[in-house]
């Protein structure tokens, strides 16, 4: 009966004696380690041992038998076995004792833990596994209990709210929401679980969480229910929306920018337009009322007004339509150098003895922007000096910047103006002129019939000869037609009839000895740049002064009559 029992079992069973040698082996050992009991009876038990088990065992069993100090007999644990083909095995060995005709018997019990320590290595290698994606995770994992505590809290959700994840396990989950949410998150969780009524679970939304510093961000929260050990535990996922919501900001902004800079061209022509035609207008009505009179006072508050709303478009056009910088690694003064050849086609600086000297490492910088400065600051440079005198031009590296100074024997910059240098503008300043030289026959091309007749006006009271054409086409049939000579011809830079600038190339093949002076509405800094490159002597920004004019235009036509004979000659 004994016998049977033994060799039924399902564990292991070995007898040894007190010399560690093999008594009985039941075939479940036998299956277990691969030996048959014919193969190990008689042999020591250590042959079923890996090291260090193997060194250990005969000497552990010796001081037992001495001195009963016991580390496994009657208790039982985990180690590690041997079998026939080399292989080690996980098992339980559970060691009893007895005696048998006067002898001591130790009956070991060897139960198989490989399929449960297999198992555990895949449970531990999934969760690691788990662990791993959730902790690598880009967006902030959390799981709360059923009562909104925090279970887990990944490293992107540590990141994402400035908390560690050991100073929110534990805390309601509504440490990490502003107002209203945090008043209404628990009564909600709670309604749900419930009624199962859902207002997010499985869902997801865009929602507002709160960082440790106490600011507000946008998130998008989805979250998933589970059961764990019959408990509802649920899992958020919260990505951070600010980028986005940035972007999506900038995209509005740019679109304004857009509908802005459409809104301004009608703007230009709308308005500005017309404001340039009664500007015009009230200042020769006011010239010819006796002056100190109160209805010559009356205009010029008028002209002031209407100077002041013309700022504001000004400012208006230039913030709807700044030009856009590319910056790129230039040498300055290969553009310094490029601008000045550039300019010296212009009748305006032809007369002006440029030096430079000094050199600067290259900087990130758009080159065409920059050579719109330097364009500017020598063409102020030339008009101050009158066409004549010289401009010195210095490059340095300075604290590791590029300084570029600019000095020319000019009058200076007046007191009263110069802390406006700097302000945005397509037009010089104008002084009135004396009447003292000799008159000039001016073709004045505007469509705008109250511009036209306050230009016609002015000039003809400052003694000059006028021609008016309403179009691109009247200007070529009076180019064409007048057989005197045009000293001067003011030209609308925009004309119904005509694209930009198209007409302005046409007066410079059919009147080359005609100086051309733009007028326009729109105030754009390019415009301006390619109508100075194809010859004008410069732009004027509407409305203008009309009592400036007849210095612009001596101006214009003395700086074009010197190019021109210098050329001839």
């Amino acid at each position: 009966m004994l016998a049977a029992i033994i060799d039924s079992a399902v564990d292991g069973i070995i007898v040894i004696d007190a010399r560690g040698r093999i008594e009985t082996f039941n075939p479940a050992a036998e299956r277990l380690f691969g030996y048959r009991e014919a193969d190990v009876v008689g042999r020591n038990i250590t042959m079923l041992m890996p090291s260090p088990y193997r060194e250990e065992h005969d000497q552990y069993l010796a001081r037992y038998l001495a001195t009963g100090e016991a580390k496994i007999i009657g208790i039982g644990r985990e180690v590690r076995a041997l079998r026939r083909d080399g292989t080690i095995v996980p098992v339980h060995l559970s060691v009893g004792e007895m005696t048998v005709d006067g002898e001591r018997k130790f009956t070991g019990i060897v139960h198989d833990l490989s399929e449960r320590v297999a198992l555990e290595e895949r449970l531990r290698t999934s969760e690691e596994r788990w662990r791993s994606i959730i902790e690598s995770a880009v967006d902030g994992i959390i799981v709360i209990d059923a009562r909104g505590r925090i279970e887990a809290f990944n490293a992107a959700a540590q990141h994402l709210f400035g908390y560690d994840a050991a100073e929110v396990i534990g805390r309601n989950v509504t440490v990490l929401m502003p107002s209203p949410f945090r008043e209404e998150h628990d009564h909600y969780l709670a309604r749900y679980v419930a009624t199962g009524e859902k207002k997010i679970i499985g869902i997801g939304r865009e929602v507002s969480a709160r960082r440790r510093d106490g600011t507000v961000f946008p998130v998008h929260l989805s979250v998933g229910e589970m059961m764990v050990a019959g408990e509802w535990k649920f899992t958020g996922i919260v990505h951070d929306l600010s980028a986005r919501v940035r972007l999506e900001e900038q995209l509005r902004e740019q679109a304004a920018l857009v509908r802005l800079g459409e809104m301004a061209a009608v703007i230009a022509h709308e308005i500005k337009n017309p404001l340039a035609g009664i500007r015009g207008a009230v200042q020769v009505i006011g010239d010819r009322l006796p002056a100190g009179s109160r209805e010559a006072a009356v205009t010029g508050e008028i002209v002031t007004r209407i100077d002041a709303l013309s700022g504001l478009i000004q400012d208006l056009l230039l913030f709807a339509r700044p030009p856009r910088p590319r910056p790129v690694p230039v040498e300055v003064s290969s553009v310094l150098a490029n601008t000045l050849d550039l300019l010296r086609a212009d009748p305006a600086v032809s007369g002006i003895e440029i030096d430079v000297s000094g050199t600067a490492p290259p900087v990130l910088v758009d080159p065409e922007l920059l050579k719109i400065v330097f364009q500017n600051l020598l063409i102020n440079s030339a008009q101050a000096m009158h066409g004549r005198g010289r401009v010195q031009i210095s490059l340095q590296t300075k604290n590791g910047r590029c300084d570029v100074r600019v000095a020319d024997t000019g009058p200076g910059i007046p007191t009263d103006i110069r802390d406006r240098i700097f302000t945005p503008t397509s037009v010089r300043p104008l002084e009135q002129a004396s009447m003292s030289e000799s008159p000039l026959r001016v073709l004045v091309v505007e469509d705008e019939a109250l511009i036209r007749w306050s230009i016609a006006e002015t000039l003809a009271q400052q003694g000059h000869s006028v021609i008016e054409a309403t179009s691109a086409a009247t200007a070529v049939d009076a180019l064409h037609d007048v057989p005197q000579p045009i000293d001067v011809v003011l030209l609308d830079l925009r004309l119904p009839d005509s694209s930009d600038l198209e007409l302005l190339a046409r007066i410079r093949r059919l009147r080359p000895e005609s100086a051309v002076v733009m007028m326009t509405a729109y105030g754009s800094p390019e415009l301006a740049r390619h109508a100075r490159e194809l010859g004008a002597y410069d732009v004027v920004d509407k409305p203008f002064d009309m009592h400036a004019l007849d210095r612009l235009l001596r101006e214009a036509h003395s700086a074009h009559d010197g190019s021109s004979s210098a050329t001839t000659h």
